[in-house]
């Protein structure tokens, strides 16, 4: 706004003094005390009104306005002016604008515009600092001067020259030059006649605005020794002795009449480095005097580049590359080994793999290098076990090897033989645990839990990438007994992974490693895998993904995080299993629909796979009908079945479960026969005796007694050596489920055989009668015993004063006891 009523006002104060100039009658003169003032500076303006001005006809009386702009400025005075005219006068205090326009009007708003000027505000030009010049000895020859300007700026039209000043030795007087610059250019070209190579010239820079005028100091110099040379070139490259190159150069065809005395630096790398190793600087050098550098390996390929300068000018550009090699000689120096077994290693041949690096002390001294490794430390083809060109090798040697040596070869000889230890497999020494993390430069920082052991000799940590299986691609390092700790600062490609191993070496052998994957570098996953719906049951549902492939996961996987949300659009979390990769939802609305998204994330990023769609279907009543008749149908087949095993096993069930009881009463000891007894018992219950058995029988010999009432009573007391058959029948472990302290039934009897009497039988205790019908007396020979002494076992046996009548016995009527005819008792 303020600037279009600034155009307006100028306009129409153009027009009306137009108008009246061309009228011949000029209406008002306004004067200002500056037309350019510094900003916030104070400003006088006048304006000076005539008689004869046609905008006061048929005017009795007058007023005067000032306005800045569109603001009308108070504190107008009437001041007198030599010539009888009214003069009205105004005070700005401070003048903030940058530029603004200043009329004076009679009259009072709207008035009439008799006169007006404009007035700009800034500051005094500053002083151009830091001026410099440079010489181009290229085609067109040149010099270039530049500087700068300070701030602020000043708001103001400047104006900028550049002058020089050139003493001519030769005429005694001097040529001065004089260049006006653009505005706002801060360089300027001198051309070639305004300037001589060796003749000294003095430039300074000078700023000029309304507000005053400011030169910078003078620079005073020999444009020859500012002067920038073309890239030298260079001539030849050779091999000149051992670790030496001899470099011939020359100028630039243009440039050669400055090949006299100038400085030249070389610097060298070889073939397969990408850092420069600069030399110092040779000074007063010229194209005649070839440069020799010495100190170099031996067998090396060098790339050298060139560049010069005149004194303490710029130097040039450096030169095109150029190669030579050096020499060659012997490899020197050792290797750096590491050596591990692989496969089975309990095989008399063991498969061996050995890689190798150069130290810091290995010198190759040639091209073609190669290595021969050996189970002989003279080189010859009887111990050679393999040779190779590349940084590693596999071989088989005997299980009792305890060391191999390596050697390097090129065309001139062969290093001395290195001698590598063979460490054997050692179990049970792992490291404990490992973990890494990836510094900010792109290498790997290595940790692990030190093994306390006096025989721990230091650690290797080798390292791979895991998607090349290429065996020249195992790096490894080797770090002291006391260390926990290494940074990998090999070549890592970001967002791949790294196998890195950690391996403890004693000296009797080497442990198992333990390994972990690695990244330098990672971000998101670069896809995402699809959700699969596995199964849904009511209000339940199992989502299961796919591994995403190794080569697109781009970092080490942390989390499976499922964003899923029905028609409500409320949003809910679920974290998935890592290992088993699957998610199961509960609680689900049988009547919604859902959608799924699956997220992905690493330690570099997350990544969001597509949206699925899933509902839960409410189970209807044929289904529920179906399951409850199915699963009732199952129990009833199940008890069916039972019953009828039970029915069809049911002698071996009830043997099983409750024992056979023999019943003499309705015993008949003469049917039974051995075989038959034999057969009543199924196989699958031998472990157990046959309770189908009426007797176990012991067969006791009774010492020879004066007193036969003696011998019976030593048998009876004589209960723990008592028979050469089995033990005595109380506590009998041949009778299932008897015990001495609670027992219903007895084996049948028991035969005694004296050395010296005849066979006498105890009957047994029973809870049953031996006959059915009627209770018939025992023979004279089974006569009860009073049993008040011996064990509780039996009824008892003879009376002492009794004589004992004599029996015949029948074993034909006992079929049990025909064993015994196998005895002589007698």
């Amino acid at each position: 706004m303020a600037g279009a009523w600034m155009s307006v006002l100028v306009t129409l104060a153009a027009m009306n003094a137009a108008k009246y100039v061309a009228d011949g009658q000029a209406c008002a003169s306004v004067y200002a005390s500056s037309l350019a003032v510094t900003l916030g500076s104070p400003v006088t303006a006048t304006c000076v009104i005539n008689d004869d001005c046609p905008a006061l006809a048929g005017q009795v009386r007058h007023d005067v306005e000032w306005r800045l702009d569109d603001r009308v400025l108070p504190g107008v005075i009437r001041v007198a002016d030599g010539s009888g005219r009214p003069a009205y006068q105004v005070l700005i205090p401070a003048f903030n604008h940058s530029r603004a326009t200043l009329t004076c009007c009679l009259g009072t708003s709207p008035g009439h515009i008799v006169g007006g000027l404009e007035i700009r505000a800034g500051y005094p030009p500053p002083v151009p600092q830091r001026p410099s010049c440079q010489a181009n000895l290229s085609i067109p020859e040149r010099l270039t001067c530049q500087w700068e300007a300070s701030l602020p700026d000043t708001n103001l039209p400047t104006k900028y020259t550049l002058h020089t000043h050139i003493r001519d030795y030769f005429r005694d007087d001097h040529l001065n030059h004089t260049y006006e610059l653009q505005p706002g250019d801060r360089s300027f070209t001198i051309p070639r006649s305004g300037f001589a190579f060796f003749s000294e010239m003095e430039i300074y820079v000078k700023a000029v605005n309304p507000l005053g005028e400011a030169r910078s100091e003078p620079l005073t110099l020999e444009p020859v020794s500012s002067a920038k040379f073309d890239p030298p070139k260079i001539m030849k490259l050779q091999a000149w002795g051992l670790s030496c190159l001899r470099l011939r150069w020359d100028f630039q065809k243009h440039q050669v009449w400055m090949k006299d005395f100038v400085s030249l630096q070389v610097r060298f790398k070889t073939a397969a480095n990408n850092l420069w190793d600069e030399r110092p600087i040779l000074n007063e050098m010229t194209p005649k005097r070839p440069m020799y550098q010495r100190g170099l390996l031996h067998g090396m390929q060098y790339m050298a580049q060139i560049r010069v300068r005149y004194q303490q000018s710029p130097w040039s550009e450096w030169s095109s590359s150029q190669s030579a090699v050096t020499l060659e000689t012997a490899p020197t120096g050792t290797l750096d080994t590491w050596m591990r077994v692989i496969g089975d290693h309990m095989h008399k041949q063991r498969n061996m793999l050995l890689f190798w690096k150069p130290s810091e002390r290995f010198r190759a001294n040639g091209r073609n290098v190669s290595y021969v490794v050996s189970l002989l430390k003279a080189s010859s083809e009887r111990g050679k076990l393999c040779a190779t060109a590349g940084n590693h090798c596999s071989f088989q040697v005997p299980r009792k090897a305890r060391k191999v040596y390596l050697m390097a070869l090129n065309a001139v000889g062969k290093s001395t033989p290195a001698s590598v230890r063979i460490y054997h497999p050692k179990d049970g020494e792992a490291i404990f645990d490992i973990s890494t993390t990836t510094r900010d430069n792109g290498s790997i920082l290595v940790q692990w839990e030190n093994i306390v052991s006096p025989t721990i000799v230091d650690y290797v940590v080798e390292w791979r990438p895991l998607f090349n299986n290429d065996l020249s691609f195992v790096h490894f390092e080797i770090a002291g007994r006391n260390l926990s700790s290494l940074v990998l600062a090999g070549i890592f490609e970001p967002y791949k992974p790294y196998g890195i191993s950690v391996y403890p070496r004693f000296k009797d052998g080497i442990g198992p490693p333990r390994t972990c994957n690695a990244y330098s570098l990672q971000k998101a996953p670069s896809m995402v895998p699809k959700i699969t719906i596995k199964k849904t049951w009511q209000y339940h549902v199992e989502l299961t993904w796919d591994e995403i492939p190794l080569e697109q996961r781009n970092g080490i996987i942390q989390s499976y995080r499922l964003f899923y949300w029905d028609e409500t659009k409320t949003v809910q979390v679920a974290t998935g299993d890592l290992e088993e990769r699957k998610v199961v939802l509960t609680g689900l609305n049988s009547l919604s629909v859902y959608d799924a998204v699956l997220m992905v994330s690493t330690y570099g990023g997350s990544s969001n796979g597509s949206m699925v769609q899933f509902d839960i279907k409410e189970m209807n009543p044929i289904s529920s009908a179906m399951i409850v008749v199915g699963t009732s149908v199952a129990v009833f087949s199940v008890i069916i079945f039972m019953v009828i095993l039970c029915s069809s096993k049911h002698n071996r069930l009830k043997v099983h479960f409750w024992p056979d009881v023999p019943d003499p009463a309705n015993s008949s000891i003469k049917s039974w026969t051995s075989q038959s007894t034999q057969d009543i018992r199924s196989s699958w219950d031998s472990k157990e005796p046959n309770p189908i058995y009426l007797s176990h029988l012991s067969l006791l010999e009774i010492p020879q007694k004066p007193n036969k009432e003696d011998d019976v009573t030593a048998w009876l007391n004589n209960t723990e050596d008592s028979s050469d058959l089995g033990e005595s029948l109380c506590d009998s472990p041949f009778i299932p489920g008897f015990s001495s302290s609670n027992s219903d039934s007895v084996p049948y009897a028991t035969v005694i055989f004296p050395a010296r009497h005849p066979h006498e039988y105890l009957r047994s205790e029973s809870s049953q009668p031996l006959l059915e019908s009627e209770e018939l007396p025992s023979p004279k020979s089974y006569q009860n015993v009073d049993a008040t002494e011996g064990s509780k076992c039996f009824f008892g046996l003879a009376k002492p004063e009794e004589e004992p009548q004599a029996a015949t016995i029948q074993w034909e009527d006992f079929p049990f006891l025909r064993a015994l005819a196998m005895n002589d008792t007698q």
